[in-house]
């Protein structure tokens, strides 16, 4: 599944962007006045092989979640059973982003890739419900939104502590990668328009920072944050933990599953190959914040031309998403110095990337509006 999904991922259609570029200096307001947003709209045209690209929409969060055996080395001070409570909160619908995902009318799908601890609610139960119930949230247009609903593709309970051993082993590393493939791919069979990254799991920035670090080649300290807002000494022993773990491994980018297997996270995997599946189907994904940057990393590194799919939604406030985004070559939409995850950012942005594609379906043209060019 792995290679032939690369295999179906193609660049930009130069043909598209070209058109759009065009219809963007004929529309009825000043060439650049769009500033970022025009650009985006061609990029997206490009990824989509026509102009106008369809509208970004409906929009799928789809939420990767895993826990994590470095956190053994006390990088972060919340306990490993909070990825499972969190999971619980997603599926009730209290997280922040439900409410986010409440506010831009996109669905919510929570897959245990890697859970340690027993889910709160079996996924069989979780995933079957197809109708919202009575008292269920409106979207935007006041359609009722479906439940988040929850599904079972655990690979293994956690990954394994990179600073002993590696964190998975190729298979596993590879079959996490299928199930982002096979997510996104349900995600758009089922109507999506756009995905969005979403991710949860206690300590998932450690592996994250490796991952930005063995990808891009910067200094462990420069890819490594506070994540939840560690202290001082939790900071300098998560720094100690991802140097240590690269010094071990010596994970080579120039074999990304190889790299995944070595520091990633199953969550992580999971994105990569979320990503993936989008770009095969020339589909955007919305990137969150510094756990779906550095799995677009190895996504990248798979295929470069799923760059073309990618959209980064947000900086996050972690510094290993900026220097992620650097090396993707990818600018943000909003900078509000959030470090939450869960696809909060990404959600965000989206009315942003909705707006982008929107002026070349419905501004008119100075011709069109009869009105005088300078």
């Amino acid at each position: 599944m792995l290679e032939t999904t690369i295999a179906e991922i193609g660049p930009p259609d130069p043909v598209a962007m070209t058109a759009a570029r065009d219809l963007q200096a004929r529309l009825t307001k000043p060439a650049g006045s769009l500033g970022v947003l025009e650009e985006l709209s061609v990029r997206l045209a490009g990824l989509a092989g026509v102009c106008p690209p369809p509208l970004p929409e409906p929009a799928a969060v789809a939420i990767f979640a895993g826990d994590h055996g470095v956190h053994a080395q006390r990088v972060t001070p919340w306990p490993q059973e909070v990825t499972a409570q969190m999971i619980g909160n997603f599926l009730a619908g209290g997280a922040v982003v439900n409410a986010f995902a409440r506010q831009a009318g996109a669905s919510v799908t929570v897959v245990d890739v890697g859970v340690a601890a027993p889910l709160p609610f079996p996924p069989a139960d979780a995933a079957s419900a197809d109708a919202a119930p009575a008292d269920a949230a409106s979207g935007p247009t006041g359609t009722a939104l479906a439940p988040p609903r929850l599904l079972d593709a655990n690979v293994r309970r956690g990954t394994r502590d990179m600073t002993v051993t590696a964190a998975l082993t190729r298979d596993e590393a590879r079959a996490a990668v299928e199930t982002g493939i096979r997510v996104a791919g349900g995600l758009i069979d089922a109507g999506a328009g756009v995905l969005l990254t979403g991710d949860m799991g206690i300590a998932n920035t450690t592996p994250a920072a490796a991952l930005v670090a063995a990808f891009t080649g910067v200094d462990p300290e420069a890819a490594t944050g506070r994540g939840t807002g560690v202290d001082d000494e939790t900071y300098r022993r998560k720094v100690g933990v991802v140097r240590t773990a690269l010094q071990r491994h010596r994970p080579d980018p120039a074999d990304p599953l190889g790299v995944l297997a070595a520091v990633g996270g199953l969550e992580h995997a999971a994105l990569a190959g979320l990503i993936l599946g989008a770009a095969a189907r020339r589909v955007p994904v919305l990137l969150d914040g510094v756990i779906a940057v550095s799995a677009a990393l190895a996504a990248a590194a798979l295929a470069p031309d799923a760059v073309g799919a990618m959209v980064a939604g947000h900086r996050s406030a972690e510094p290993g998403a900026t220097v992620a985004l650097r090396h993707l070559g990818l600018d943000p939409l909003v900078d509000l110095g959030l470090r939450l995850g869960e696809g909060t950012g990404a959600l965000l942005a989206l009315p942003v990337v909705t707006g982008a594609v929107r002026v070349l379906h419905e501004v008119a043209t100075f011709d069109a509006a009869g009105v005088s060019e300078k």
